[in-house]
């Protein structure tokens, strides 16, 4: 077998994920308003494909088209073939919402009106609401030479509108653009007394379609047709030459809306004289235009199931359990981890002793430090409350803001600034590594006998500092706790707490890289060690003991560590591969890697953690290790990332409760085939009783 044939390609495996939540909305056993969800999610999840990976390949495309990845593929072919498939699969959607969603909901009482349905009295209520609600706000621009085509945004909801007739300057009137103001919202709910029942939507596209002849008095419209354009939304800073990445960020993010443009939508009524123009303009070529049977953003539905109060439509709700160690001792944290470790397993445990975690720090008058590391935390954040917090009682803050994190930029910015307003130290981790470790530090000034902190007369003996941390394979990020699967460990193991704080070092000064013990740390230790672990697995294969590996991620792409698990099959080590998203390993395939099996799970929760399994020889003696990082050639090498050991109970419980369940679940696991392709187990099939490691863990650990 020639040595592409190892791989498979990157960009054709990202659009076979989004087939696999695609299938979440075809799920007829899934409820309605939830296959609606998962509809959006496919939609956002293809427009970041265009921005990012599809923007990606259109600039190495006119640069080497030629040039061939691992897979073989050259880019000009893998642009082609993502042409198609992504076709193939906006295609279904729209085929999906109209022949099935949008009928199963208005048998549900959940309607989508469409204008030819309107009544009197609805028809008069949406004339109120477009001269009130939108008129005012709305800008027609008329195309001459005068009045160029416009800066549309990235992702903006635009029209095109065909005109006849003359103005009042005696210009002929051909062509119109106007771009709806992001304020508006893009679904209407109908008010009681205008709606025929709880739950009546219209589109704002369908006001202004009604109403746009008001934005061009004495003028015949022709035709108007939404358009929606993706652009490349990749920001690009020159680290060699940056002297402020801060200001230069912020630089960029200005003009992250006006990128190249990469793909062009459009309504299927829209006149070919029209979509050319539109091509033109945006540069364009036909490959790039979709046309779709209905709203040319299908994210905009997101927000319905919110709007509707029909909780038998939706995922029953659960409450998040919490580990009986902290029941035990809720109003003392800290007296809880000098005990013993805990693990937290999001969502089905509450990511509240998280937040808890960092405000006790600060508000704790014994404690002297906080430190943590931010990614993604969201723009309404009680943990970076809290971070300000401290800093304004005076503790010594250090975070590391991630400004690079994609599509959080902005959100990051803010939060530094308010944090260097209060004191608190705020660095950007190191220029040309996005700084994506999970991790948070305290420092906390305790005595011999601390059992009563609160009550100092009782404390004896001269004070140390004690250190606890929080090392997570997830965002400190409360909302997506909720939708993400994670781990994450408090401690006060200090072996443990000096390595954090040794990372802590590195990312905030200078010096030499710092050998760990315990960490595997990227961009230094932690390919080679996970190298080292396939490895030993493959000795003991060697000398007919039985090796065997579990791994849980996210993707799986960097070519060095696939053809060390094939070379690890060769010799009959088993390996499971529970790969989320993007797998460039073959498995299955004879002579090559026949031991290797991959799956994928897609469910009501995004799987998100990173697991790593290795048996080292048997009972006692197996090696599992909890990360932030996937297998990919950026987390390796481009990323600063933190994998860590997980001992005793803890072991135990992250290998029965995030792998053992998920290789035998048989309701939303694709069992991958050799070709790329993946294929559903009989049992979702509807040919036996099917697991879920999901439900079963929500059983398992949710609260009361």
């Amino acid at each position: 077998m020639r040595m592409q044939e190892h791989f498979l390609n990157r960009e054709l495996q990202q659009l076979e994920f989004n087939r696999r939540v695609l299938a979440q909305a075809e799920d007829r056993a899934a409820p309605l308003l939830e296959r609606l969800k998962f509809l959006a999610i496919v939609s956002s999840n293809m427009d970041e494909f265009f921005e990012i990976r599809v923007s990606g390949l259109k600039e190495q495309n006119r640069i080497a088209p030629n040039d061939a990845g691992p897979d073989g593929l050259t880019v000009r072919d893998t642009l082609a073939r993502v042409n198609v498939e992504a076709h193939v699969i906006v295609a279904r959607q729209y085929e999906l919402l109209n022949k099935d969603l949008i009928p199963a909901l208005a048998a549900q009482s959940v309607r989508f009106l469409r204008r030819a349905t309107w009544n009197a009295r609805q028809q008069a209520w949406v004339k109120k609401y477009f001269f009130d609600e939108m008129m005012p706000v709305l800008t027609p621009i008329g195309l001459d030479p005068a009045h160029p085509f416009p800066r549309v945004f990235n992702k903006s909801l635009n029209f095109a509108v065909e005109l006849e007739g003359r103005d009042a300057f005696g210009r002929d009137a051909q062509r119109a653009i106007v771009q709806a103001p992001r304020m508006l919202p893009r679904v209407i709910k109908l008010p009681p007394g205008v709606a025929e029942g709880e739950n009546d939507f219209i589109f704002l596209t369908s006001v202004l379609r009604q109403h746009v002849g008001e934005l061009f008095p004495g003028l015949t419209v022709k035709g108007c047709y939404e358009f929606r354009v993706t652009r490349n939304s990749d920001l690009f800073l020159d680290e060699e030459e940056v002297t402020n990445l801060r200001a230069a960020l912020r630089g960029e993010l200005s003009q992250r809306h006006l990128g190249d443009a990469v793909r062009l939508e459009v309504a299927d009524t829209c006149s070919e004289e029209m979509s050319e123009f539109l091509l033109e303009q945006l540069e364009l070529e036909a490959g790039d235009l979709y046309r779709v049977d209905g709203p040319v953003n299908l994210v905009r539905l997101m927000s319905v199931p919110d709007l509707v109060a029909r909780p038998d439509l939706q995922f029953p709700p659960f409450a998040a359990g919490l580990p009986k160690v902290l029941k035990k001792n809720a109003s003392n944290l800290f007296a809880a981890l000098r005990k013993q470790d805990v693990l937290l397993h999001h969502p089905f445990e509450s990511f509240q002793p998280v937040i808890e975690f960092i405000t006790a720090a600060a508000r704790d008058p014994d404690v002297v430090a906080v430190k943590q590391t931010v990614y993604r935390t969201g723009t309404d954040s009680q943990i970076m409350e809290a971070l300000i917090e401290a800093a304004t009682r005076g503790k010594e803050v250090t975070v590391v803001v991630e400004l690079m994190a994609r599509f959080d930029e902005e959100a990051n910015l803010n939060w530094a600034s308010r944090l260097e307003e209060v004191g608190a130290h705020v660095v950007y981790g190191v220029v040309g590594y996005k700084a994506h470790a999970k991790l948070a530090l305290v420092v906390r000034r305790e005595w011999d006998d601390p059992e009563d902190p609160e009550d100092a007369p009782k404390r004896r003996g001269r004070p140390k500092l004690k250190r606890y941390a929080h090392l997570g394979t997830g965002n400190y990020h409360a909302r997506t706790a909720r939708l993400y699967t994670d781990f994450g460990l408090l401690t006060a193991d200090e072996s443990l707490c000096g390595e954090v704080s040794d990372v802590f070092v590195q990312l905030t000064g200078l010096g030499r890289a710092i050998k760990h013990k315990l960490l595997w740390q990227a961009p230094f230790s932690l390919h080679k060690n996970v190298l080292a672990a396939i490895e030993s697995e493959t000795r003991l294969a060697r000398a007919g003991k039985k090796g065997a590996i579990v791994a849980k991620m996210n993707a799986l792409v960097e070519q060095e560590v696939i053809e060390a698990l094939y070379k690890a099959s060769a010799v009959g080590v088993q390996i499971d591969l529970i790969v989320r998203g993007v797998c460039a390993l073959r498995p299955g395939v004879p002579g090559l890697s026949d031991n290797i099996r991959v799956r994928s799970i897609v469910g009501r929760f995004l799987e998100h953690s990173r697991i790593y399994f290795f048996r080292n020889g048997g009972r006692g003696h197996e090696r599992v290790y909890l990360s932030s990082a996937d297998w990919m050639v950026r987390n390796f090498f481009r990323r600063i990332e933190v994998c860590f050991p997980v001992t005793g109970a803890a072991r135990k419980r992250v290998v029965g409760e995030g792998l053992t369940p998920y290789l035998h679940d048989t309701a939303q696991a694709w069992i991958m085939g050799g070709d790329g392709q993946y294929t559903l187990p009989a049992q979702r099939r509807g040919k036996g009783r099917a697991r879920s490691a999901q439900r079963e863990l929500l059983e398992l650990l949710g609260g009361d």
